[in-house]
């Protein structure tokens, strides 16, 4: 029944991802090529306790210019086997990309966040499930238009997400060393509460692809990536939302360690 319940949540993630495609006839849509490259790593400090580090370069035109920059640390507390809270500071920054810029004014758009979350898993035979549910505090950036390099003032805005993740053995009952698999997740992003503007559905991003398990900590993952992205701002010119639907792919190197060891 739990997987039920997943299956058919992924189906609504689905359809409202699929929602801006019915409205483009008035909504400007925005294309980029995507190209991004992703670091994870958790690192075992303590017998539940383990460092969080993060950092994905974002880049248009299948990896030729750059979109956008994040730095991530954290913590994680595994409660128990499939029952993990986290917490973590971001620095993020946005650059001026496609046709309809969020990033108005040419210059890098910087952004801090602090989030927490708590993940659920379950193992259904060959495959590994993972609910994740974010709640994000986000300060933008607001550059100054008479000196764009500075930063005027500060906005602040919430957001939740919701991720379900999974990965399934293909060689054997279980992914082991040296091995391929398959993995995928499917994210929702809701702004909410004070200067959320146009984007209340903030974004949704599908990926689904292959990874190769070198060593239990140490993973490559080559995956498809589709998002939907709903600007905060109307378009100057036309006074029309915009989404971006940007499609790519995207290279995640997953490296973990024990300092307990």
């Amino acid at each position: 029944m739990f997987l039920f319940r997943s299956l058919l949540l992924v189906a609504g993630l689905l359809a409202l991802a699929a929602t801006p495609v019915a409205a483009q006839n008035t909504r400007l849509v925005d294309r980029n090529s995507l190209g991004w490259f992703t670091y994870n790593g958790d690192h075992k400090v303590a017998e539940k306790w383990a460092i969080h580090t993060e950092a994905q370069v974002r880049r248009v035109h299948f990896g030729a210019d750059p979109q956008q920059l994040l730095l991530r640390l954290g913590g994680i507390y595994t409660l128990q086997k499939d029952v993990k809270f986290g917490g973590a500071y971001t620095n993020f920054t946005t650059y001026t990309y496609g046709q309809h810029p969020s990033a108005e004014l040419g210059e890098p758009t910087p952004e801090h966040r602090a989030y927490e979350d708590v993940t659920l898993g379950a193992d259904y035979g060959r495959l590994h499930l993972a609910h994740r549910l974010r709640l994000e505090q986000r300060w933008l950036g607001q550059l100054d238009p008479a000196r764009p390099t500075r930063v005027a003032s500060w906005q602040y805005q919430n957001r939740a997400r919701y991720q379900l993740a999974g990965e399934m053995a293909l060689q054997g009952p279980t992914i082991d060393d040296g091995e391929v698999y398959f993995t995928f997740f499917d994210e929702l992003f809701i702004g909410f509460g004070p200067n959320v503007n146009q984007n209340v559905y903030n974004q949704n991003r599908i990926s689904g692809g292959l990874g190769y398990q070198f060593t239990k900590a140490f993973q490559l993952e080559l995956n498809y990536l589709n998002q939907w992205t709903l600007q905060g701002d109307l378009d100057a010119a036309t006074g029309r939302q915009v989404f971006e639907n940007n499609n790519g792919y995207r290279l995640n190197v997953v490296y973990n360690l024990d300092f307990t060891k």
